[in-house]
């Protein structure tokens, strides 16, 4: 992998891992139309989560520390406890399917992508019309339920196109949180989730032995992710204040899907 394809790939990733429009998804139309990576590419995709990561650990730094502060000091688990328990469903599944989901083409398939993309997309832009409960001023007051199922809708994140943060959203919203809200709770809940896959790649044999033979393109593209994750979040954050925020980003979901399964049908 070369140094332009490292920067594209760390550009991508930063700015679509927050914004809820799927950076699996763009990455894989990225691979594929521009025939970027070689082998061992989903190995990459893994790896760059690490650039993201040191963004949310950074932003949300002191958020960390006070969930932290009230498990070991006030002994108040509630969130750092609903945290983990939206952390399981996926983190265990993922675990147990990670190999299977990056090397089988039916996940890697743009058809898939494209139809993943555009169904959230739509969900999206419909969630403002669709019956939920709104009674919830902060994640703070997340019930252990209401948190298991924004941790089983996170599992759909694992198909390519879905996003981690749109399920999480789209779930915390009809948990009863405002857009805001449900996206601090969503990218908190994933800490736990990325950090368990970055240790894994760093711990197995054929992450270890990928790293250092792209050890360059890697720690560029993550620096690159980095940054520009850190300006995505904080736009992401502000933007989601405003009203029917989802339905920008579903209406791009569902524009982009169409265009490619549109040039995809023309070229068959």
């Amino acid at each position: 992998m070369n140094i332009i394809e490292a920067i594209i790939l760390g550009l991508v990733q930063g700015l679509t891992e927050f914004i809820p429009v799927s950076s699996s998804g763009h990455l894989e139309l990225i691979r594929q139309i521009f025939n970027f990576g070689g082998e061992n590419f989903h190995l990459f995709l893994e790896f760059v989560n690490i650039g993201t990561l040191l963004a949310l650990l950074v932003y949300f730094h002191k958020r960390i520390i006070k969930i932290c502060q009230n498990v070991f000091r006030e002994r108040n688990y509630k969130l750092a406890l609903n945290i983990l328990i939206t952390s399981i469903p996926a983190g265990v599944i993922g675990l147990l399917l990670a190999h299977f989901i990056g090397e089988n083409s039916f996940f890697s398939s743009l058809y898939t992508v494209c139809i993943a993309m555009g169904v959230v997309g739509l969900i999206m832009i419909a969630i403002d019309k669709i019956p939920h409960a709104s009674d919830l001023k902060s994640e703070n007051e997340l019930t252990p339920l209401r948190a298991l199922m924004i941790g089983l809708a996170q599992v759909f994140a694992l198909i390519p196109g879905v996003s981690r943060s749109g399920s999480t959203i789209i779930s915390g919203r009809l948990a009863g949180l405002n857009s805001e809200s449900a996206a601090e709770y969503s990218f908190l809940a994933s800490i736990p989730i990325m950090c368990g896959v970055c240790l894994k790649l760093l711990l197995d044999t054929d992450g270890h032995s990928y790293f250092f033979t792209n050890i360059g393109a890697i720690l560029l593209s993550n620096l690159v992710a980095f940054l520009v994750g850190l300006v995505a979040l904080k736009f992401l954050l502000r933007y989601l204040k405003k009203p029917k925020s989802l339905q920008t980003f579903g209406k791009y979901r569902v524009i982009l899907a169409c265009l490619v399964l549109g040039v995809m049908l023309i070229l068959a």
